[in-house]
């Protein structure tokens, strides 16, 4: 084996799915002495429980599997966020035409036949790894530093990925949109949409972050830049929906303005919380609903805070608030 193949690898996982013997013989060898870490499946349901468990960097597909062909499983790959983004090399007995557009078409990003020459398995390899290597490191480099990062297909939602980190969050602030949907939430989707009006009739960006709240913590989703994956080979170079989209968010806080306002006006944590939203412009049952109380109890806590603030209304309490905590 050639030096400039032989040690291709950097420990990426290769998942391998196929019930032929030869295949996973032939292969499994020359994988790992090329520095992948390669794993086996025969059927296209263990496949996808490997898959869901530990997100492969690579996987080659055996077209004839126990359970399904290997078509259908490409397809179900291609359905999940988690596992949109990997990239598929199909293998095949024969390279007649319909098998590699049967490839191509359940979204397979290459497509080899046996037996498999060891060199040309690995320069494949290669060549769909460079790209989904250098887009692991930067998201890995986003989420170590806090930022979530997903893609999603402009023309119709889709998530193409996500980082862990990122579904985390959206299950928490997006809590009616299903964790595992192979869509975008409808409000990224609406909002994203309107970035790419924005942008396709050169306007000033005004709107490119997105704002979700949950209690005294928000999320801010930011559009970020196109990942350059058309999703038509047919569109044009300056059409945005052509395009996945990278989406950058992060969390942030106002705990530490809670614990000020109660520390420095001499609040409950209840009180404060009251306190924190009024400054916010909520009304009464505006802050009932966040804070799952009645308007009532609301304004029970609110007399006590104007006594403590030492002011007789909403407006002198937020500007009290405002003029000795900045951060709001």
């Amino acid at each position: 084996m050639q030096d400039g193949l032989s040690r291709a690898g950097q420990g990426e996982s290769v998942l391998m799915v196929g019930r032929d013997a030869t295949f996973k013989k032939e292969l499994h060898a020359t994988i790992e002495d090329a520095g992948y870490t390669a794993h086996i499946a025969v059927s296209g349901a263990e496949a996808m429980r490997h898959a869901l468990q530990n997100v492969p960097d690579i996987v080659l597909l055996d077209a004839d599997l126990s359970d399904m062909d290997g078509f259908e499983l490409a397809r179900q790959f291609k359905v999940l966020a988690n596992t949109a983004h990997v990239p598929l090399i199909f293998v095949t007995e024969s390279n007649a035409p319909e098998n590699v557009v049967r490839a191509l078409a359940s979204g397979g990003a290459d497509c080899v036949t046996q037996p498999v020459q060891p060199l040309e398995i690995l320069a494949r390899m290669g060549l769909h790894l460079a790209g989904a290597r250098e887009r692991r490191q930067t998201r890995n480099a986003l989420d170590a530093f806090g930022y979530a990062t997903m893609t999603v297909r402009a023309n119709d939602g889709k998530l193409m990925w996500q980082t862990a980190l990122a579904r985390g969050l959206l299950e928490r602030y997006c809590p009616d949109h299903p964790p595992y949907a192979s869509h975008a939430a409808p409000e990224i989707q609406d909002w994203l949409q309107s970035c790419l009006r924005q942008l396709q009739r050169a306007e000033a960006p005004r709107a490119l972050t997105l704002s979700l709240e949950d209690g005294a913590s928000r999320l801010t989703l930011r559009l970020h830049q196109q990942t350059g994956d058309k999703s038509s080979e047919s569109a044009s170079e300056d059409d945005p929906q052509a395009d996945d989209w990278l989406i950058v968010m992060r969390e942030v806080s106002d705990k530490a303005i809670l614990d000020a306002m109660r520390l420095g006006f001499s609040l409950t944590a209840r009180e404060a919380q009251v306190l924190y939203w009024v400054s916010k412009g909520k009304t009464n049952k505006d802050i009932g609903d966040i804070l799952e109380s009645s308007p009532m109890t609301v304004k029970k806590h609110l007399e006590r805070v104007f006594v403590k603030l030492g002011v007789e209304t909403r407006t002198a309490a937020a500007g009290k608030v405002a003029a000795q905590i900045p951060q709001l």
